[in-house]
């Protein structure tokens, strides 16, 4: 149906929708945009909108996204509130969803993307063990690599520039490396490393692809990144790969990206690019649209007007705020020497509008429930708030603008001491009851990887430091010691936090630790530098310096530092004797160092005092597998079961032990029944392929470490033990293939050596030689080493007789008898010279003479 034509009046209203005034050019600027096709020279994609603080930069793209909405556009606005590309995404996809356009696949993605995080944050160090025969124990836990990986390239956060120096190009290279292999480990497939080892690479293309749909349904697509000052150290690297480049995938030409901040693009970043900007400088309304704007709400007269422009200084989130209150007299507006601020609160005339508008300056946020907090009288108490021309943001999220929140809180600190302790007190004690009920939902061990219980913590610590900060600053650093502990983000979100309640409350006693914790989350080892930091600060309690320092051993232990992770470890457990996670991170040190005695005695500890926790009883249980003490390794494991019937590492690990064992169907069940649990587990492919292979069921066996290396082609273990049943199999070739991709991923092995020098004589190669005395070298070096034990000295048994050196081979024989080697290692054995004498020809009677006094040694056992 036709429409009429448009009066004027409502033309009028139109052009004053949201009381925006001015900007003329501005906003012609970007609806001429819209007119354009993509295709055309004049088509703009990048636009940037920079200005002073309070100049209007947030009231005009905010206008802007209401025009490309008339035109059909879906939008988001990225705020300060992001603390990574990540989440920059995330925002834009809960924004398009809300308008009906949802980025499924991208949202699945990046649940997962969080979840493989959670599981390499709190996977334990399982202790490690190798045996040619067994599988490697020694994968790293994850801890803090994957926000390592994702600060590698990011610039200094704002006013940290000083601590610019801090970071060195080999500390980063380093620290990546590290986190490289400690994830690539600890993960289930090469696919979920590389989810958490290079989140962007993985989750960009997704968001793209998927806002590229979105962008075929719609005629725009536009994306605003608001307070843009803040967030370009942490988005700038990546938006303009994004926008510039196609190194995430390309971007269709209809989705329009918005900047706006108060400084210049960094060239360092953008020097390439800015020929692609269209820059929208914004600087102070003239006189004649400040004139304008005090019209339309009715100020008009000339010394009104005159005093209203000096106090504001044209600024238009002053100048609006001022214009709205509609001072008609110069006495209306009072003594000139006065903040714009108390000018605005004389006007209002409602008394208690007046302190609700006061009284919601207080929060870092406001939403409905706040405001029934400060002011429970007023029931539409947000929905007057959202008339203020200063309140910005998104529902949830809303706050004041900084230039009128700041002197807001100076005249309430200033004017009534015990008024603002009062109000921060309450607001903390109402965070408090909201996390309380948050708590209900959750398990104790995920608080902290739930967002809103870990904003409703940082709200009320944010108000307690306003309301007391001496008597709330040990409680506030603890929980910054948490937030290390957590990611990357956590701790920057809090050391953001600690330089807001500085500032807000005029102590001057959080803002130098504050801004040193932002500079340090840029580092790849920030995490340890941060808690080094928190610990010089004599306000840290002792409960928070007994974590700060098993924290810290955890970062120690995961570079290599063994000794210094067990001192801090040792100092945690001095201030805290209770601290069930020092007892197991000292266990994990000690289990690394191959110390297998004193580690289990930290995990008994830990067991005792945290009985409960499944974890614990698995790294005991694996500990207990490295000592030989088979049967006490399946209690713990069958425990762990009990605690968490679901737990695939308990499991794989009986599993494990079973094998050990000799106990090959029930190690076949446990397999089997763990990868029911977990289908892409391609640790429990790869160890039932390798019970397979040793009961002879080389189809069975290859099916399974196939699907395995589909998982994990970097697997050196399961590469050997396809290549050994390839070998069993007849194909050389292929056998050959396997275990050079082995001794390239692990050249430190001698067992692959040996399996490939098999193979090589099998096929009569030249190059034979090489791996012969590659092989012997390895396991003769580690046969005197002390932690190699009867491992090294049994696989050079199998070496000599290979070669075939036969004198040597039966002096190590007797050398080996002589350590008392367990049952296990002897039955190992015998059963490597039994699959030597079946690979290849060898002397029987030699072979079977130390065959016979191996097994006579089973006997007396």
């Amino acid at each position: 149906m036709a429409q009429g034509p448009v009066s004027r009046q409502e033309l009028i209203r139109r052009r004053r929708r949201g009381g925006f005034v001015g900007r003329r050019r501005e906003l012609a600027v970007f609806r001429e945009n819209l007119s354009r096709t993509p295709e055309s020279d004049a088509y703009q994609f990048l636009f940037h909108v920079h200005g002073l603080a309070g100049v209007g930069k947030s009231a005009l793209i905010r206008r802007w996204e209401a025009v490309a909405r008339e035109e059909g556009a879906v939008t988001a606005i990225v705020g300060e509130e992001v603390q990574s590309a990540i989440e920059a995404m995330e925002t834009v996809s809960a924004q398009l969803a809300r308008q009906g356009c949802s980025l499924k696949s991208f949202d699945k993605q990046l649940a997962a993307y969080r979840q493989k995080c959670h599981e390499a944050e709190t996977a334990a160090l399982i202790p490690g063990e190798e045996s040619s025969g067994g599988v490697a124990l020694s994968p790293s836990a994850a801890s803090t690599v994957a926000a390592q990986i994702g600060m590698a390239g990011l610039a200094l956060v704002p006013g940290a520039s000083a601590f610019s120096g801090a970071i060195r190009p080999e500390q980063v290279a380093a620290g990546l490396d590290r986190a490289r292999v400690a994830v690539g480990s600890r993960l289930r497939s090469h696919e979920d490393a590389r989810l958490v080892l290079s989140p962007l690479k993985v989750l960009t293309p997704s968001f793209l692809a998927e806002l590229s749909e979105v962008a075929e349904r719609r005629p725009w697509v536009v994306l605003f990144f608001d307070t843009y000052e803040r967030t370009a150290p942490l988005l700038d690297m990546w938006l303009r790969d994004v926008l510039v480049t196609e190194a995430y995938g390309a971007v269709p030409v209809n989705v329009q990206a918005v900047l706006s901040g108060q400084e210049r693009l960094d060239a360092a970043c953008w020097a390439d690019s800015l020929d692609l900007v269209t820059e929208i400088p914004l600087k102070p309304f003239t006189e004649d649209e400040a004139r304008t704007l005090l019209a339309v709400h009715g100020v008009t007269d000339v010394r009104v007007t005159d005093l209203v422009l000096r106090l504001s200084g044209r600024l238009p989130v002053l100048l609006d705020t001022l214009a709205r209150s509609r001072p008609q007299d110069v006495d209306a507006v009072g003594d000139p020497s006065g903040t714009a601020v108390e000018r605005f609160l004389r006007w209002e005339r409602d008394p208690a509008h007046r302190d609700t508008i006061l009284a919601c300056a207080l929060p870092l946020r406001i939403d409905d429930d706040i405001c029934r907090v400060l002011a429970p009288a007023a029931g539409d108490g947000l929905r007057r708030l959202l008339e203020l021309p200063f309140l910005t943001g998104q529902p949830g999220k809303y706050r004041y603008h900084e230039v009128i929140r700041s002197p807001m809180l100076r005249l309430q600190r200033s004017r009534s001491p015990a008024d603002w302790r009062r109000r921060h007190t309450e607001l903390a004690m109402a965070f408090a009851a909201w996390r309380r009920e948050q708590e209900a939902w959750l398990a104790p061990d995920g608080y902290w990887d739930d967002p809103v219980w870990r904003d409703h913590l940082l709200n009320g610590t944010y108000h307690q430091l306003c309301a007391q900060a001496p008597a709330a600053l040990p409680e506030a650093l603890h929980n910054t010691v948490r937030a290390c502990s957590h990611s990357t983000e956590s701790l920057r979100h809090w050391a953001q936090m600690l330089v807001q309640a500085d500032q807000d409350s005029g102590t001057d006693d959080l803002m130098q630790t504050g801004q040193r914790l932002l500079a340090l989350t840029a580092q790849p080892s920030g995490a340890s530098a941060a808690l080094t930091l928190l610990l010089t600060l004599p306000a840290l309690g002792t409960p928070g310096r007994a974590l700060a320092h098993a924290l810290r051993g955890r970062c120690h232990r995961l570079d290599g530092r063994h000794e210094q992770a067990v001192e801090d470890y040792t100092t945690a457990l001095s201030l805290a004797p209770d601290l069930a996670r020092a007892y197991a991170g000292r266990g994990n040190t000690r289990s690394q160092m191959h110390h297998y005695e004193a580690a289990l005695a930290d995990y008994d500890q830990a067991v005792r005092i945290d009985p409960d926790n499944p974890l614990y009883l698995v790294n005991r249980g694996a500990t207990r597998i490295n000592l030989r003490r088979y049967d006490d390794a399946i209690v713990d494991f069958d425990q762990a079961l009990d605690l968490d019937p679901g737990s695939v590492r308990a499991m794989t690990f009986r599993g494990l032990t079973h094998h050990r064992m000799h106990r090959h169907q029930a190690a076949l069940a446990d397999f089997t029944s763990a990868l029911t649990l977990n289908p892409d587990s391609a640790w429990a492919y790869a160890a039932r392929g390798d019970v397979h292979l040793t009961l002879g069921h080389t189809q069975a066996a290859l099916a399974d470490l196939d699907r395995s290396l589909a998982l994990e082609p970097d697997a050196a273990w399961p590469r050997c033990w396809r290549g050994e049943t390839h070998r069993a199999l007849g194909r050389h070739a292929e056998a050959l293939a396997d275990f050079e991709h082995a001794i390239a991923l692990r050249p430190e092995c001698g067992w692959f050596h040996y399996q490939s020098a098999l193979v090589m004589r099998l096929t009569g190669a030249s190059t034979q030689s090489e791996r012969w005395r590659r092989a012997r070298a390895i396991y003769e070096a580690e046969a005197v080493a002390a932690e190699a034990g009867d491992l090294a000295r049994s696989n050079l048994l199998v070496v000599l007789c290979a070669l075939p050196d036969w004198d040597r081979a039966e002096s190590q024989l007797e050398l080996f008898l002589s350590f008392s080697p367990p049952r296990h290692q002897i039955t190992e054995a015998v059963d490597d010279l039994e699959d030597l004498q079946r690979a290849v020809p060898v002397d029987a009677r030699r072979l079977i003479a130390i065959l016979g006094r191996l097994r006579e040694a089973l006997e007396r056992d």
